[in-house]
């Protein structure tokens, strides 16, 4: 069986795509990869994607020069998790604090992990997790 080789590209979606958008370059220093009126793509770590997509801009077919998108699209809150090293837990945790970003909870995982969870600007649920948690990392 061929595989894959990780999760490239993870999306969200925004009722304001500069709101958005801002929020992520600025509390995490992303840089624009893509910029039209449907999405912003922010590249995360030197390897993943962050796709920020216009709230309603996806539910129909859009075509490229090399083909067409099938339509796609979601709605109300997600969750998802950014990966950090232990040792700039406390330091994450404060620079949170130092942007005006609420941590909402912190966990201690039974297997030494520990996660940090605050909103995005569309009340998204984001997690700073440090290793431990999953086999895999």
């Amino acid at each position: 069986m061929p595989h894959v080789n990780g999760i490239l590209e993870t999306a969200i979606y925004a009722d304001d795509l500069q709101r958005s958008a801002t929020f992520y370059r600025e509390l995490f220093g992303f840089e624009t990869l893509q910029k039209s009126e449907r999405l912003i793509a922010l590249e995360v770590a030197g390897r993943n994607v962050l796709l920020i997509f216009k709230a309603g801009a996806t539910h129909q077919p859009f075509t490229t020069p090399g083909g067409t998108i099938p339509a796609h699209g979601g709605s109300g809150t997600t969750h998802f998790a950014f990966s950090i090293d232990a040792k700039d837990l406390a330091s994450w945790r404060q620079h949170l604090e130092s942007a005006g970003v609420p941590v909402e909870s912190v966990v201690e995982w039974p297997n030494g992990a520990e996660s940090l969870y605050f909103r995005d600007p569309d009340q998204h649920l984001v997690e700073l997790i440090t290793r431990g948690f999953w086999r895999i990392y």
